[in-house]
Order: structure tokens, then C-alpha cells, then sequence
């Protein structure tokens, strides 16, 4: 079993660091974390390159995480809420996903052949809505092929209590490894 993790936080020790650790501990297998923040992964610069030859040309590590995409079972996005949506970092890693975009329009079909499994796990304080940033995971997730989606996992109110106490939030946690583990 191996599991991707898209890390959209800049706190390496945060509310998300804590809850991905809470994760870890439920799953088996080899795990695979990339950070939005510390990895070097450059946002797609729309050269259209890969609308003609299917692949992204930025020298980066974005190149490894094509082939992690390609043979994991799991991934797993992982994020703040800032105004109610990922991470712009996040969403820069995501960009470069323009290439199975443009692969689906070209090929009649997904660029990925492994169908995966995957799960959402947002941190958010104050009042803002997950549900935003959700919908863009699930989005990000589906061009990934990850066909099953585990429902919302979203610790809120961060302010008044830390993500690594919410309870509620670390019993679906467990929850989601189960399912990850199927």
C-alpha cells in the first residue's frame, strides 16, 4: 500500500502537521509526504507544452510526484483554510496538473491507469467555510484518478482548540484510514 500526501501548510508543526501525524499512525505501508511550502515544485507557467507531448517539461520535483501519482493507492490532500480555500501554494502544486487535463482532452481518456482512493483533511480557524476548499480538493483529487473520496474531514475553530485535541476530528481520521486501507 503506498499513500500520497499533498501538504498544503507552511507551519511544518501546525494543526495539519499534527493531524497528517495522527494519520500516519493509522496507515500501513509506505507513505510519501510532498510539502507545498518546502518541496521545490515550481506552479505551472502555461507553456502548453504538455497539451502537444502529455508531459510537463519543468525540471522539478514535480517530476517524482507524476510517478508517485501513477503507482499509489492512496492520496491525500491536506490543507489550511485561508479565505475559505486551499493553500496558494497548494494550489500552484495543483496547477501542474494541467497535463492529465490536457491528456484526458487529447486521449478520450484518464492519463492515469491506476484508479485510487483519496481523503481531504482541512484545518480552518475562525468562521470560514470548508466547504469551498473541499469541493477544489475533490476537483484536484478526480485529476489524480482517485475515484472513492472519503467525506470531509475538517478540524474548525482551531483559535479556541487545538486540531491535535479535537477529538471528533481524530476519530475520523481514524475512520478515513480504514477506508484508505480497503
Amino acid at each position: 500500500m503506498q499513500t500520497l500526501i499533498l501538504n498544503g501548510s507552511p507551519r511544518k508543526n501546525g494543526d495539519t502537521a499534527q493531524l497528517l501525524q495522527h494519520l500516519r499512525k493509522h496507515l500501513t505501508g509506505e507513505i510519501i509526504e510532498i510539502s507545498a511550502y518546502y518541496d521545490n515544485i515550481s506552479p505551472c507557467i502555461d507553456c502548453r507544452r504538455c497539451k502537444k507531448t502529455g508531459i510537463c517539461v519543468i525540471p522539478d520535483k514535480m517530476q517524482d510526484i507524476y510517478n508517485t501519482i501513477e503507482t499509489c493507492d492512496n492520496i491525500i490532500i491536506a490543507s489550511p483554510i485561508y479565505f475559505s480555500e486551499l493553500t496558494g501554494r497548494l494550489l500552484d502544486v495543483a496547477s501542474r496538473l494541467q497535463t492529465y487535463y490536457y491528456g484526458m482532452q487529447k486521449n478520450g481518456g484518464h492519463p492515469v491507469k491506476k484508479s485510487k482512493r483519496g481523503a481531504v483533511i482541512l484545518v480552518g480557524g475562525g468562521e470560514g467555510d470548508a466547504q469551498i476548499a473541499y469541493d477544489t480538493a475533490v476537483r484536484i483529487l478526480h485529476y489524480m484518478k482517485a475515484k472513492e473520496v472519503y467525506p470531509l474531514i475538517c478540524s474548525h475553530r482551531t483559535d479556541e482548540i487545538p486540531a491535535a485535541e479535537d477529538e471528533k476530528v481524530l476519530d475520523e481520521i481514524r475512520k478515513a484510514a480504514d477506508f484508505l486501507q480497503l
